[in-house]
């Protein structure tokens, strides 16, 4: 890994200290500058977590990825600068109810003076760690979050526009190696089932709401939950907004499976 090279990335700069206040904002830069995007999936370019093809995807050709490769590169980063991290793995909450397999999402733990939940790869989502350990909900701007315990798992829940509590994902803290989230990388790749592989996605956090390419839309989200949507023309129009609105530049000849959109 270049050290400085992935800094400059996500736009860090100057000397760091293993604390939370730097863990905060490691978070939110990586959030702003790296896209949450499945791009690979749908250019039939294999997604390997090997760590140097991780940085070379991420760092060097300034791509995002899904969850398996933004924070398995993330933690390597953190462990680099001194933080103590373990990966954990959790199974997402479905529309109909109950919850994905294990391995269906990657977090991170990152251990300090309290312990840190980190997650840089789960699209929208909260843009600082949350207190594991914190009773009640932690406020971030105009979202809130809360951490629960439930039949032996923890559970992330976001409070909705209705006041609600949604479940986000659950998770134990196992501690995982990047190797075991193998199988359910592959099926996120391939299966008709996965949600990967039915839609293309590129999206980005802003400080104050998020954009995205979702098939052939562009969503822009306002803080207060407004959208602006707006239709996109062609793949050419389409690659423009990937290199002006997310600084995605796909290789020359690359081509885009427009299934399901």
């Amino acid at each position: 890994m270049n050290l400085r090279a992935y800094l400059r990335r996500i736009g860090i700069t100057g000397p760091l200290r293993a604390d939370a206040r730097t863990l905060k904002r490691l978070q939110r830069q990586h959030l702003f500058t790296v896209p949450f995007e499945n791009l690979s999936i749908h250019m039939g370019e294999p997604i390997s977590l090997e760590l140097a093809a991780l940085h070379d995807k991420i760092v060097r050709r300034r791509r995002g990825g899904f969850c398996y490769e933004l924070n398995g590169l993330f933690a390597e980063l953190l462990r680099r600068l001194g933080y103590r991290v373990t990966l954990l793995s959790a199974g997402v909450a479905r529309d109909a109810g109950g919850f994905g397999p294990e391995y269906d999402h990657l977090l991170l733990l990152v251990e300090l003076d309290r312990r840190w939940l980190v997650d840089v790869g789960f699209g929208e989502n909260f843009k600082s760690p949350l207190d594991l350990d914190a009773v009640g909900a932690q406020v971030q701007g105009s979202k809130a979050y809360r951490v629960l315990r439930r039949n032996g798992f923890h559970v992330i829940q976001e409070r909705t526009g209705a006041g609600r509590w949604k479940d986000s994902y659950r998770f134990t803290l196992v501690p995982r190696e990047l190797a075991d989230f193998a199988g359910m990388c592959r099926y996120h790749q391939t299966s008709p089932d996965s949600h990967f592989t039915g839609n293309r996605v590129c999206s980005l956090a802003k400080p104050l709401g998020r954009k995205t390419l979702s098939g052939m839309k562009l969503i822009e989200t306002g803080s207060n939950g407004a959208r602006r949507v707006r239709a996109v023309i062609d793949d050419a129009e389409y690659r423009q907004f990937l290199r002006e609105q997310f600084g995605v530049r796909l290789p020359k000849g690359s081509v885009l499976s427009h299934a399901n959109l």
